[in-house]
């Protein structure tokens, strides 16, 4: 797959540096990754070598790249959403989840051509999603708002590394994707007409671990997860220098990078907690259970997640007073 601008990234990360308290013995951890604001924490913390000794990140340009080297035992850990997590599960990877990196509240879009306005007037369009991702339920959210069902668009699948091709082609009128590729979009004149916004609480970004991992690798996770919320304290703090940085290596104007985290929540260690409620009322486990549903009924899955193991908060720092 051709890469785009927007997935490059300064050739100085390309080596990850040692931290007081990382790992100097054992079986290294490898991290699945691809371009998405909520994980640039992760990139962030590379960058200023506040990822442990033994640690590494293996970029790809799509979440299919994590869930593939997930499966072959290829990484150890991949950064995904909580429906990619569900599929990869119901295939025979048993993932433990244990960091959120974000809630979306905003930050998964629908892009359109004028003059497409409004959900309803995607009937007899062609959509761009990318299968087997977050996209599908976005669209399928979409068209839940239009009133129509799938035999009323033209569905292609298309990951948003792809789509700005599409649409300068003419290929394609309405792009499901998210930053930075909403952005790109953006400049050629497309809209804004749908967002995460109208179904909080569902779409999830989370650290997965494969369950047979977690014992072996807990030193690493735990310095992993420390470098983490270093680095977001530091995108805090030091926005502008955060934002700057994470601007160059996607090749985007600071303006555009900032707004690609208007749409996020990046819960810190007390946020994360609350996600990791083993209640059920709330956070990951609540949206799990809304997911099988809603999985079930467009195909994805088969049968519905049992999450048992699907949790362990215990690899959360115990203080929040990090960086």
């Amino acid at each position: 797959m051709q890469r785009r601008a927007f997935l490059l990234r300064l050739a100085a990360l390309g080596a990850a540096s040692v931290t007081a308290g990382g790992c100097a013995s054992g079986a290294p951890l490898t991290v699945g990754i691809h371009p998405w604001p909520g994980y640039e924490p992760l990139y962030l913390a590379r960058a200023f070598g506040w990822l442990p000794e033994g640690v590494s990140l293996r970029e790809g340009q799509a979440a299919g790249d994590s869930v593939a080297a997930l499966r072959a035992g290829a990484v150890d850990a991949a950064a995904l959403t909580l429906d990619e997590v569900l599929v990869a599960r119901a295939s025979g990877v048993r993932l433990t989840l244990v960091l959120v990196f974000d809630s979306s509240v905003g930050a998964d879009v629908v892009m359109a051509r004028s003059p497409i306005q409004r959900p309803a007037d995607i009937a007899g369009r062609r959509v761009a999603v990318e299968h087997g991702a977050v996209g599908e339920i976005v669209l399928s959210k979409l068209l839940d708002a239009a009133g129509l069902r799938d035999s009323d668009v033209t569905v292609l699948e298309l990951p948003p590394d792809r789509q700005l091709e599409a649409w300068r082609a003419g290929e394609i009128d309405v792009a499901i994707g998210y930053e930075p590729s909403s952005s790109l979009l953006g400049r050629e004149g497309a809209r804004r007409i749908f967002d995460s916004r109208s179904f909080p609480g569902i779409i999830f970004d989370v650290l997965a671990v494969r369950h047979d991992r977690l014992s072996g690798q807990r030193s690493r996770i735990d310095a992993l997860l420390a470098g983490h919320f270093r680095a977001l304290n530091h995108l805090r703090v030091n926005r502008e220098d955060a934002l700057r940085r994470i601007a160059a290596w996607r090749g985007l104007s600071f303006e555009e990078t900032e707004r690609s985290f208007a749409g996020l929540s990046l819960p810190d260690v007390a946020g994360n907690r609350s996600h990791f409620d083993p209640s059920g009322k709330r956070g990951i486990l609540k949206a799990a259970r809304e997911l099988n549903a809603l999985m079930l009924r467009t195909g994805r899955l088969s049968v519905a997640d049992d999450l048992v193991e699907l949790i362990d908060p215990s690899f959360l720092p115990r203080s929040a007073g990090l960086g």
